[in-house]
């Protein structure tokens, strides 16, 4: 891989700036991979970075990067907004929100007794961590119910989710989303229940956009808006992760010997010092395996097993190996499993899986210290130093059915044993060979010391002498083929035991003989390694698993080429080169060969036994990706086109990063090599190489990038040594040749070496072993010439903010050195270096495609002590071998750009050129090479012409001043022109005290290229500190290629006494392309430029009426009216109506109507743009479908769905909402513009002709010290520059009023002093930093121009983030003195001194002379009175005319007809204008106004100007540098004291809440459900009341009497309730003030939303009452009650989207049926009961014209309920009730009964008398 260009800022943000440790690939084996590249022409600008930077930079990767990379902190802000929770499942609870994050917890507040409660809370946690820590935090949503301060609540449903899928969202947040709340102990259960939350995770330097926070009324869907990242499906179901960990080998020691050795001694017991077990940690738990006691090789055989919703939302899972203590127990080692490497998610995908296999795991250095202080390495920060241990472990995933019934519910961590597996099952063992050798080691730092130093090499444990394993005493295992040797350390230098064995002939000889270093220069040493080259080889066994890495190293490899070329065309690009269109093509062409070469090499071993799942799933899945992939690059290399380079480039860049992430292999192998400079027996640095990339393959693409190639590595000290100043010098430069493969393919070995070496090897073994030394006889001679030109944008080393540069260039053992340069950050050096007589072993091909690297550092001259470091940079020579001309297209070298790094920042750049040029022989040299021929087997040797007389030429110094420099040769210097230079200059402003002393008699000196100017003296910076002179001129030669200007330093002088002058500070202008000046071209100078749309607007004369836009983008007049009537439907209903009445109507109006707009355009702006990016897909695809239809064709037909989807999901709820009434069309509010961010960042930061330069003084701090360039600033100054070749056309200084003395500066407003009145607005704060305890604020706001500050501390907003300010502050100020306008909001604190939450800074001088004439608004109506009045004293006639004239054109004319011209463009607008009264004048202000708002489209001179607005601001804490702290929206207007004055301030304070009534009567209920079984009868029954609140349980409840006995579900009430209330109408909320607690100070202000809760309940005598439903009605918009009790039913809620809605706010009166609802224990509805209700809402006003009494009281009472008796209490009346319940219930049975028994009793009269009767009859008597 090449060193590529300098990683993109935008890209470091992304990292979370890290330091200056590499990522797991490290440095050395990046700089060995400064590779070869295609053909020598192709090396590209740059293309070396600095030692510590990633010296791959090219990786431009938008994924975060979760693999460790760094150990250091950085700042990270989470904010977390909790607005409300839905469908909550319980009965009556009472809901608190928890939000953790790690292990921090807050809570929002309780919301009593509702289902659906609102927060709309605010939480912020701050972090100094490390980026990967931060990232595997968890953050936690969890709803509990009912929880106080004795008991913990029970909880409702939890959402987790880690901080790094936040961060790489975009933006960096979820904004509006709702997070599906599960419950961990039921995992049938299902949704528990939805929270709404924002949540956002701000690094240093990360801005978030936030939407714009106004009225947030629209519904939005659930579903549509779930927390889940894109592609996430919204029914995430159950699984089981299961980690098996099996055995563990190659721990080492973690304790010390000594007790171990006390204990030997007195019972003989010799264990292995370790009691390790392992701890898995996934998605915030925690499980362990058992301790397996003294064991350096220990097996658990255990599975941990979590359960957790599928997919996860979170990443990695760590495995950590960890030593018991009784103490405490330290980590031994640490690997994280990224999950979304161990899984495919596509259409033929799979579920995570791995292994069985070996991980490896990496950290400090093995030998045992009690305080290890590289601790940190072990947990997994940083990159390991040390190989510690390797763990077998595999993953699977279950997918649950949570239907089956021997389901286990929770989700606790379980551990279970699990079964042994065979040893073959990771893979065969085998043999592998390492082999190494040392061609030079160079730039040795020297305060290692000059005892003698050795290299070490080590894979695994194996060449680790110092500290590898103690052998296992237990039983010296015999050696079986295959087996695992890991413990058998058999690498004890010619163990003489093995020496008889055939095998075994070959020992290690893991590091080189120790060596006294040689002084280089006063940085560095180097040994002297020069004909003798010292080899090492190491014998290991591993498990054969090359395949994994020989396919990571196919797919690295196109990465690499890929990457390359990339780099390539951007510097096309940014060099401004021809056809960088052609080079993409080439690019991508290459890509798609790659990829086609891989699927057919991959093809042939798809069906290999042996390999784990995830090898054969994973192998599956990268052919598709990569066949796709060539596809793809087929595809768009048709469609790179000149124009679209850019966009197809981004393209390529997502390949290169879907390559990187595949090409990375989850399952490890062989370990990674790690070599180590030892002195005195101390580890010093070390280097990490991966073992992929030295390995060897027969097949060329499959081997590794550095395998059996000459490399340079860079050594670094280890973990956290690294950091800061330390870490930036070289610690050695190795230039090394690794070879690693199977023993039995050792005979390659030496292939990549350099000719001409012997063989040297150890003295008595046999023959077949590798060499100890090589000994090169044959060298080659070069001349380096380094030809420094200059340097620019140096790091400031000095106090006085400049530095004395030097450079200093090494190569192979040589170093020279530039001349120092005073007192600059831009020195040319304009030199070149001679290397002479430059040893270099290797072939010459080899050489010229992989040259050598120079390095290039920078030090800062001190009079005294050691120079200082300033920075460091790579390059490449180009080369020419002694039989190839000197010339075109390679000779001479062009000069290029060279960024230099200092630790991980850009500490400048370097423009330069480097040639290698080979020496041929002469003749003494030939006679050696052919004695040489004849003694070894040498090839035969060209033999070029003697001496150096081909080399050409070096002229002689030229400049009798510098001395013996030499000048950089004409061919490679640039061509200089003549140019000349106009400075504007303008004042100083804000300088800072030098040495204690103020500032008084400043003057501006200007220099480029040698020649410069100086402005005049200001002679009292106090009293006036602009320039008498404003216009200066100086002419000087530059290059004529633009990108090689020099920079233009500035620099200010203090003149004190006595002549001194004392440097005040410096700003270098590193590019001057923006000043340079281009005539305007006289062909299309004035008119044409419009190609004749004379917007002469009468085409379509209407627009220009009052009743119309005037638009404020150019959106279509038809839309606008559309979004007015959509707004119409959207806004809440009662100002509807009274909204027509101007007199309603205030600034607000505007200002939300406003809003709505500014919404409206950013969803349309989405939706455009989501299309956009949806065609390209679906063209590409279709293109592709051709070739390969399945899954293109599917992503996109699914795209085209999912889209439909949305749009149709949009539309239904538009036309539910168009559905509810037609009303007639409104009048339209006039509207403001709102910006969503600071008005500078709209116009240029108003540098059209005045600019801003910040002066620096002082060091500048590096990145560890957190010291921003803002602690440098001593001062602004304010000027502008113009160049542009001499001599000039002579057109320009002909025109009329041309003013010789101002140059190019024509009509520029004078400086003199100017007293202004300056208008601050300010609207509002969202999302404030909180700064008390309780997660509030109690802000203020502050304002200070110059001497002035207006403190508006008594009226500070009691406990609010998000406080509506609404004031207006005028001061007045004289400019230039004072122009530097701070808006602060501070804490207001009962006691002690109030905290500054942000502030925000205005430059009002440059808006106040912007010609975007940004000193007031232009409104898009003209109107004289009522609340879009004019606010500037100049009409709008005025400004134009004075614009006309200002500008040079010709106009206003106004014509008849409502027609204006100017210029050349013909306006047209309305005439008429009403006055206070409604008298109708003719006016010409409309006409000017429709001119003033379409100004840029005006030839010449046009530009937007700056419309009425609000702009948002964010606040910034300098505690807390680059992170936000809240927004603030305000206003600034600024007029001239000379002028007329202007009218009273705008009145914006906040609106005040009208007050309402709400008088809800319940009339009856019906189909309640019964609860209690009756006293004597069991019947079912109950007793109902209903209650109802508005505001909040506890403000303001209230309870109709109680119905009882009601047996059939039928209340009957008659029951008044009466709620008053504040209401805000444009946001729809409630305002309520209370105060928060017994200890508050003051009262808080809520706002919420009004919603009327009824609910039913069943009273109970001596028990709590039973809740039995409730029903919630949102006053703006809930369903019509049913007519009758039976039409009332489940759907009126169920269905609530589609039915029609009202509101109170309009209809005011309502009445009908609604049904209460509650959820049964599997959480489905249920209907409950149904209430007869009417609402009626009255004003404040009429209520107390008409009061009404609460319950059945007076006035206005209402008649009693007619209920049934047994409502009567009972036992009042017993037999009463007792005669109801009988008779009620079994009257038919009594009567029945009575029948019965009275046929019963007849019968027996008759039986009983008929005897008597019969004896009658017959006697007859």
């Amino acid at each position: 891989m090449k060193l590529g260009k300098a990683k993109s800022s935008k890209d470091d943000h992304k990292r979370g700036d890290e330091p200056a440790i590499l990522e797991m690939e490290d440095l050395d084996k990046k700089a060995m991979r400064l590779a070869g590249m295609l053909e020598p022409d192709t090396i590209s600008l740059a293309s070396v970075t600095a030692v510590t930077t990633n010296v791959s930079n090219k990786r431009s990767k938008p994924d975060i990067k979760m693999e460790p990379s760094s150990g250091r902190p950085v700042d990270y802000q989470i904010s977390i907004t909790v607005i409300e929770a839905r469908q909550l499942i319980g009965l009556n609870m009472d809901p608190v929100v928890c939000v953790e994050v790690g292990d921090d917890k807050k809570y929002t507040s309780m919301k009593e007794s509702t289902n659906c409660p609102y927060y709309n809370e605010y939480f912020v946690f701050d972090f100094h961590v490390p980026p990967d820590v931060m990232f595997d935090k968890i953050i936690k949503l969890s709803v509990i119910h009912s929880k106080n301060l004795l008991r913990s609540g029970t909880l409702v449903g939890t959402f987790k989710m880690d901080v790094g899928t936040v961060y790489s969202q975009p933006e960096h947040q979820f904004y509006h989303k709702w997070a599906i709340l599960s419950d961990p102990d039921d995992i049938t259960a299902g949704c528990k229940g939805y929270v709404k939350c924002d949540i956002a995770v701000v690094g240093k330097g990360d801005n978030i956009k936030t939407p714009h926070k106004a009225n947030e009324t629209d519904e939005d869907d659930i579903e549509g808006n779930l927390l889940l990242p894109e592609g996430i499906p919204a029914e995430r179901q159950w699984a089981r992760f299961y980690v098996k960990i099996h055995r563990a080998e190659g721990l080492p020691k973690m304790n010390t010997s000594i007790m171990a050795n006390v204990k030997k001694a007195f019972i003989g017991e010799n264990r292995d010092l370790v009691d390790p077990y392992v701890q898995v940690q996934f998605s915030g738990q925690k499980g362990k395996t058992s301790v397996q006691k003294s064991s350096y090789e220990p097996i658990w055989n255990e599975q941990v097993i979590f359960t957790e919703l599928f997919p996860p939302l979170c990443k990695r899972i760590k495995v950590q190996i960890r030593d018991s203590d009784k103490v405490n127990d330290v980590a031994i080692g640490t690997h994280f499993i990224d999950l979304r490497k161990i899984s495919n998610d596509g259409d033929k995908g799979f579920l995570p899986t791995l292994g069985p296999a070996w991980v490896n795991m990496y950290g400090s250095t093995r030998q045992y210290t009690l305080m290890d202080e590289h601790q940190d390495l072990n947990d997994g920060l940083g990159e390991g130093v040390s190989f510690r241990a390797r763990l077998l472990i595999s993953v699977a995933v279950e997918i649950l059915d949570t239907t089956s019934p021997e389901i286990i519910c929770s989700t606790d961590v379980q551990v279970e044993p699990v079964s042994n597996i065979s040893e073959s099952a990771t893979g065969k063992m085998e043999e592998f060979f390492l082999f190494g050798s040392f061609l030079e080691a160079t730039m040795i730092d020297r305060k290692i010391g000059d005892k003698p130093i050795s290299f070490e090499i080590t894979i695994g444990n194996y060449g680790n002498h110092i500290d590898g394993v103690s052998k296992s005493s237990s039983v010296k295992k015999k050696k079986k083929e295959g087996e695992d040797q890991e413990e058998e350390n058999e690498l004890i230098q010619n163990s003489s035991e093995d020496e008889a064995d055939e095998d075994a002939d070959l020992t290690s000889v893991s590091s080189t003989p120790p060596m006294k270093p040689f002084i280089t220069d006063r940085n560095y040493f180097h040994l002297p390694y020069f004909e003798k080259k010292p080899c090492v080889y190491i014998k290991s066994w591993w498990q054969d698993q090359r395949r994994r890495l020989y396919n990571s190293n196919m797919m690295d490899k196109i990465a690499d080429k890929l990457e390359e070329g990339l780099n390539d065309v951007q510097e096309v690009i940014k060099t401004e080169k021809a056809f960088p269109e052609r080079r993409l093509r080439g690019v991508l062409e290459e890509l798609s060969i790659g990829c086609s070469r891989y699927v057919t090499l991959a093809n042939k071993d798809v069906n290999l036994a042996g390999r784990t799942k995830l090898d054969r799933e994973r192998l599956k899945s990268c052919m598709r990706e990569m066949d796709s992939m060539g596809q793809q690059a087929k595809q768009i290399r048709t469609q790179v086109k000149k124009n679209t380079v850019k966009e197809k480039l981004k393209l390529a860049q997502n390949f290169l990063q879907r390559l990187r992430f595949l090409a990375d292999e989850p399952q490890h192998s062989i370990p990674d090599v790690f070599i180590w400079m030892m002195s005195n027996n101390k580890r010093i640095a070390y280097a990490r190489i991966p073992s992929k990339d030295i390995l060897y393959s027969v097949v060329d693409e499959e081997t590794g990038k550095d395998c059996g190639k000459v490399k340079a590595v860079f050594l670094k000290l280890p973990g956290k040594k690294g950091f800061g100043p330390a870490g930036w010098t070289v610690q050695a430069k190795l230039e090394l040749y690794l070879w690693l493969g199977l023993n039995k393919s050792r005979k390659n070995f030496l292939h990549g070496l350099p000719n001409g070496f012997e063989e040297i090897r150890a003295t008595k073994m046999g023959h077949g072993l590798p060499p100890v030394t090589l000994v090169y006889d044959m060298k080659q001679v070069f001349q380096l010439r380094a030809h420094m030109y200059q340097a620019r944008s140096l790091f400031a080393a000095d106090s006085s903010g400049l530095s004395d540069p030097f450079a200093r260039v090494f190569f192979s053992s040589q170093s020279q050195v530039t001349e120092v340069l005073n007192e600059t950050l831009c020195p040319t050096w304009d030199q070149l270096l001679v290397f002479d007589d430059v040893e270099l072993f290797g072939e010459a091909t080899e050489l010229r495609d992989d040259p050598p690297i120079i390095v290039v550092e920078f030090y800062d001259q001190d009079t005294v002590g050691k120079a200082e470091f300033i920075g460091r940079t790579f390059a490449k020579p180009i080369i020419k071998m002694r039989d190839e001309p000197y010339g075109p297209p390679r000779f001479p070298p062009q000069l290029e750009y060279y960024q230099i790094y200092r630790g991980n920042s850009i500490a400048g750049e370097l423009l330069a050129a480097f040639e290698l040029l080979q020496i041929p022989f002469d003749a003494e040299e030939i006679r050696r090479a052919l004695i040489a021929v004849h003694d070894f087997a040498v090839p035969q040797i060209k033999v070029g012409q003697g001496g150096r007389a081909d080399l050409p030429p070096l002229e002689g110094p030229t400049d009798s001043e510098r001395g013996p420099i030499l000048p950089v040769p004409l061919g490679i210097r640039p061509v200089l022109s003549r140019y000349r230079i106009e400075v504007l200059f303008w004042g100083l402003r804000d300088l800072k005290r030098i040495n204690l002393a103020q500032v008084d008699r400043p003057r501006v000196d200007i220099e480029c290229a040698g020649r410069g100017v100086q402005s005049a003296l200001i002679q009292n910076y106090k009293k006036n500190p602009n320039f008498s002179t404003l216009v200066k001129w100086f002419e000087v030669d530059l290059p004529e290629n633009e990108l090689l200007h020099p920079p233009l330093n500035i620099r200010v002088v203090d003149c004190r006494a006595f002549g001194r002058y004392i440097l005040v500070g410096s700003h270098a202008v590193s590019t001057l392309r923006h000043f340079i000046y281009s005539p305007p071209d006289k062909s299309c100078n004035n008119w044409a430029t419009a190609g004749d749309v004379s917007v002469s607007l009468e085409a379509e004369p209407p627009i220009r009426k009052m009743d119309t836009v005037v638009k404020l983008d150019a959106n279509e007049d038809e839309s606008d009216k559309e979004k007015k009537k959509k707004k119409k439907k959207k806004k809440g209903g009662a100002e509807e109506e009274e909204e027509t009445d101007e007199r309603v109507l205030d600034w607000w109006s505007k200002y939300f109507a406003s809003i709505e707009t500014l919404k409206e355009n950013l969803r349309s702006q989405e939706a455009a743009q989501a299309e956009a990016e949806e065609r390209e897909d679906l063209e590409i695809a279709a293109e592709a479908a051709d070739i390969r239809p399945d899954d293109l064709h599917l992503k996109g037909s699914k795209m085209k769905e999912r889209f439909k989807e949305k749009k149709s999901s949009k539309q239904k709820r538009s036309q539910a909402a168009d559905g509810s009434e037609k009303r007639p069309p409104k009048a339209r509010v006039d509207e403001l513009v709102v910006y969503n961010r600071e008005l500078e960042s709209e116009y240029g930061n108003f540098e059209d002709w005045l600019h801003t330069f910040n002066l620096y003084r002082g060091k500048a701090g590096d990145d560890d010290e957190h010291a921003l360039d803002d602690d440098r600033i001593v001062g602004r100054f304010k000027g502008s520059l113009c160049m542009y070749k001499v001599p000039l056309s002579q057109e320009i200084t002909r025109e009329a009023g041309y003013d010789p003395n101002m140059g190019m500066f024509q009509s520029i407003p004078h400086n003199d002093p100017i007293h202004v009145l300056v208008r601050v607005y300010v609207v509002r704060a969202t999302d404030l930093h909180p700064a008390d305890i309780n997660g509030k604020a109690d802000p203020y706001v502050v304002i200070k121009l110059g001497k002035s500050e207006v403190k508006d501390k008594e009226n500070y907003i009691s406990k609010q983030l998000n406080p509506v300010f609404g004031k207006s502050f005028d001061i007045e100020a004289t400019f230039p003195m004072e122009s530097m306008l701070t808006v602060s909001v501070y804490d207001w604190d009962l006691v002690g001194t109030d905290d500054l939450i942000g502030e925000t800074k205005i430059d009002l001088e440059n808006r106040f002379y912007s010609k975007f004439r940004a000193t007031c608004g232009i409104a898009s109506n003209y109107s004289m009175h009522g609340y879009n009045i004019w606010r500037d004293p100049m009409k709008p006639s005025q400004i134009l005319a004075k614009l006309c004239k200002e500008g040079k054109i010709d106009g206003p004319h106004y014509g008849p007809g409502g027609k204006v011209k100017v210029a050349n463009r013909i306006f047209t607008g309305a005439t008429e204008i009403e006055d206070e009264n409604g008298l109708k004048k003719q006016t010409e202000e409309h006409l000017a106004l429709s001119v003033l708002n379409h100004w840029e489209e005006i030839p010449r001179v046009g530009c937007k100007l700056v419309p009425e607005h609000v702009e948002t601001r964010p606040l910034l804490n300098p505690d807390k540098p680059g992170i936000e702290q809240g927004r603030l929206e305000m206003w600034v207007d600024m007029f001239p004291m000379d002028m007329p004055a202007p009218g009273p301030a705008i009145d914006i304070s906040p609106r005040k809440p009208k007050s309402f009534e709400l008088r809800v009567i319940i009339w009856n209920t019906d189909d309640v459900i019964l609860e209690d079984d009756a006293f004597l009868t069991g019947e079912k029954m109950s007793d109902i009341y209903v209650r109802g609140w508005l505001k909040g349980q506890q403000e303001d409840k209230q309870d109709t009497d109680v119905h009882y006995h009601s047996l059939t579900g039928e209340g009957n009430f008659n029951w008044r309730f009466v709620f008053p209330f504040d209401y805000l109408v444009a946001e729809e909320k409630i305002i309520i003030s209370k105060k928060e607690s017994m200890f508050s100070w003051d009262e808080t202000e809520y706002k919420i939303p009004p919603r009327l809760t009824m609910q039913v309940w069943d009273a109970d005598h001596f028990s709590a009452d039973d809740f039995l439903g409730a029903i919630e009605l949102d006053l703006n918009r809930f369903p019509r009650g049913a007519k009758t009790a039976k039409q009332c039913n489940l759907d009126m809620i169920r269905n609530e989207q589609e039915l029609p809605t009202i509101s109170i706010f309009k209809q005011k009166r309502v009445k009908g049926w609604w049904p209460f609802v509650a959820r049964d224990e599997n959480d489905e509805m249920e209907l409950t009961g149904k209430v007869e209700a009417e609402l009626h809402l009255v004003t404040a006003e009429e209520a107390e014209k008409s009061p009404v009494g609460l319950g059945r009281n007076e006035p206005d009472p209402l008649e009693k309920p007619n209920r049934p008796d047994t409502s009567l209490m009972w036992f009042l009346g017993p037999l009463k009730s007792l005669r109801y319940f009988i008779w009620h219930n079994y009257r038919w049975l009594i009567l029945k009964a009575l029948g019965l028994i009275l046929l019963l009793l007849m019968l027996g009269l008759f039986l009983y008398s008929i005897p008597g009767y019969l004896v009658k009859k017959i006697l007859g008597a």
